[in-house]
């Protein structure tokens, strides 16, 4: 595994470091059904308002599932080009409504973090995680029959990376590249009096 530790100005915990959004899958490796286990079980234990854990997590193997081509079919484009190579692909959704029917407006933010608390445990389990906006919302509701308030938020590709060696050249420049981020004070605001 290609290790790019992020260039923190603080220290921080190793498995937040090194945690990164690469796209060089390798198409060779499944994913064990305990690591698959495991990621579910971190997402359950994200925090949620009023524990309602309105996240929904549709995986979809490359291997196993039907649905496959249709999810990946999905995805934008460029997107499908690296995706395609993942074994397994997430769709990630959140549940608008309360059980009592009553508007969720938290669902997104809850999901968030149920999906920061899955990429954290795929980085301990040794997995990579690339979470992806760019997808067809409407292609995807109808291939899974999902429910209409349910909002769809991303789909994530989910496995081991590729070896440094075998990594496409088409991809080359972007899994190599070194890591950046916005400036701390760009969104830790302090308030003026």
């Amino acid at each position: 595994m290609i290790l790019k530790p992020a260039p923190t100005d603080t220290d921080i915990h190793a498995l937040l470091q090194n945690r990164w959004s690469g796209r060089a899958f390798d198409p060779d490796r499944h994913l064990e059904e305990e690591k698959i286990a495991a990621l579910a079980e971190a997402a359950r234990w994200a925090p949620s308002s009023m524990n309602a854990q309105p996240w929904r997590l549709t995986p979809v193997l490359r291997e196993q599932d039907s649905a496959w081509s249709a999810v990946k079919d999905s995805l934008a484009a460029s997107n499908q080009t690296w995706a395609e190579q993942a074994p397994m692909l997430l769709v990630v959704a959140a549940e608008t409504l309360f059980a009592d029917g009553k508007p969720n407006r938290w669902a997104t933010y809850d999901t968030g973090s149920a999906m920061m608390a899955l990429s954290i445990e795929a980085t301990f389990q040794g997995l990579m995680v690339h979470q992806m906006g760019g997808f067809h919302p409407d292609r995807l509701r109808e291939a899974l029959a999902l429910p209409t308030h349910w909002d769809l938020i991303a789909v994530a590709a989910i496995g081991y990376q590729l070896s440094q060696e075998n990594i496409p050249a088409s991809l080359a420049e972007r899994e190599l590249a070194p890591r950046v981020r916005n400036p701390k004070d760009s969104f830790w605001l302090n308030p003026k009096p």
